[in-house]
């Protein structure tokens, strides 16, 4: 339990230093996130949203990571020849460690993303416990090459 609380606080802290950056910055870039709880996520892309600035995805960008997408708009995203998308169903996870599907969440999420995201998915299966990864020419054909 105790790891548990201290992967929360670092992954709040990494989301807190990720906005710190100065204003000057053009861009935000993700080089790799795992993803983990939705909460964050929402809250850090919201800001992103906010700030106006470009999101350049350039690694693994896994799980609620892939929240980026239905929250910041579409021109504003390009990705680089190292961005992996990868999606999954939701799920949460109780106080004993126990996986639960949530399949009304998991409609949810898919709903919120661009179309031609929500295209790929369904395409390869849709949404299950399987990560599924969007990388190559079938990311670029959905999203821009950073320059």
């Amino acid at each position: 339990m105790r790891t548990a609380v201290m992967k929360k606080i670092f992954l709040a802290a990494v989301i807190l230093c990720g906005l710190a950056l100065p204003e000057a910055h053009a861009e935000i870039r993700i080089l790799a996130s795992p993803g983990g709880e939705v909460g964050p996520f929402l809250d850090l892309f919201e800001r992103v949203r906010a700030s106006r600035e470009r999101v350049v995805i350039d690694g693994p960008c896994l799980s609620a990571c892939t929240l980026v997408l239905s929250m910041v708009p579409r021109e504003r995203i390009c990705v680089t020849r190292r961005a992996i998308l990868g999606f999954h169903a939701a799920r949460s996870i109780d106080r004993l460690g126990r996986i639960y599907a949530e399949p009304e969440a998991s409609e949810v999420v898919l709903e919120a993303y661009p179309s031609g995201v929500r295209n790929w998915i369904r395409r390869h299966g849709g949404l299950t416990s399987r990560l599924l990864l969007l990388r190559g020419r079938e990311l670029t054909a959905i999203y821009p090459s950073c320059r």
